[in-house]
């Protein structure tokens, strides 16, 4: 397995940025700030529209087992198959009904050092999950989509994954994992997870499970001028714990739960002290107007500088 230590200078050519506020960004690594593009938060809220609209259709929520779960992979499929992915379901059970991840391939690369997004696509029974978690799940897409657009040609393989059943214990991605052969899992240079990533009251918090992708965010967002923290109140309990669990480098992005933003939080981030980083955790009101766009566009940039510069794009 490739260190994820080292994959900042595996970085070779890439196509110029999208936008002019993309070429105007500061960063520690101007090649890599060129290159990574400007991801339209515009886009992404599209995608939570449409996340939305299916849980409104759907009993309101889109979770396990629940035909909104479903439509909503559907929906993702859909855009990705469109822009020349090719994409696996994958089906597994839980809780007595059949649950599905969708992994998605970008062709190209190289197959021995896979570059891997992912983030769970199913929203708790109570409410529709707009930020958890259709925010990272929107993120990822985006910059998938985004990665056709503009033809990459990484130098490592790009994966991504939305994941099935993480509300009840990370089960689609722990299916995925233990039925990965080890070979397989030998290939994967790094697991990067979005769970929870445009919080209306935000943090900026980053895994600090690899020192190597780890360093990665923190450039991207030290060039912004953005102070981040180390992510704690999710760790284990999201979908890259079964990746690092067999040994695999993992890292990712959080903007706050259910733990409430101290007064030093709101000094450096703006947003109110006293209040959960988002109030709407695991309720109905998880709806679209429960997310803060400052932080999904800050984060959605972040996922696509990190796969832009771990994968060589």
């Amino acid at each position: 397995m490739a260190a994820a230590g080292t994959a900042v200078a595996a970085l070779v050519s890439a196509a110029p940025a999208t936008s002019a506020a993309a070429s105007a960004r500061p960063a520690a690594d101007s090649r890599t700030a060129l290159a990574a593009p400007d991801i339209s938060v515009a886009n992404v809220k599209a995608h939570l529209t449409q996340l939305q609209s299916i849980a409104t259709a759907n009993g309101g929520n889109r979770a396990h087992g629940r035909p909104g779960y479903k439509a909503s992979l559907d929906y993702i499929k859909g855009k990705l198959d469109a822009a020349g992915y090719t994409t696996t379901v994958q089906q597994f059970t839980s809780s007595g009904s059949t649950g599905y991840n969708l992994i998605a391939d970008w062709p190209g690369g190289d197959t021995n050092n896979v570059v891997f997004s992912g983030a769970h696509l199913d929203s708790v029974t109570a409410g529709p999950g707009i930020n958890d978690n259709g925010s990272g799940s929107a993120g990822i897409l985006e910059t998938a989509l985004t990665v056709a657009r503009q033809g990459a040609k990484p130098t490592k393989h790009l994966r991504f994954a939305w994941w099935g059943a993480e509300e009840l214990g990370m089960v689609g991605s722990r299916s995925y994992v233990n039925n990965l052969p080890s070979a397989e899992r030998a290939k994967i240079d790094g697991y990067l997870n979005f769970d929870m990533i445009g919080s209306p009251n935000p943090g900026y918090f980053v895994y600090d499970d690899d020192p190597g992708i780890e360093s990665v965010f923190k450039a991207f967002f030290s060039a912004m001028g953005v102070p981040t923290e180390i992510e704690t109140e999710g760790d284990g309990r999201s979908d890259h714990a079964p990746f690092k669990n067999v040994g695999i480098p993992v890292g990712g992005l959080f903007s706050g739960a259910d733990y409430i933003k101290t007064a030093a939080q709101a000094q450096k981030w703006g947003g109110t002290s006293g209040r959960a980083f988002d109030s709407c955790y695991h309720r109905s009101c998880d709806t679209t107007s429960n997310i803060n766009d400052t932080a999904l566009d800050r984060n959605s940039d972040a996922i696509a500088y990190a796969v832009w510069t771990l994968g060589g794009a």
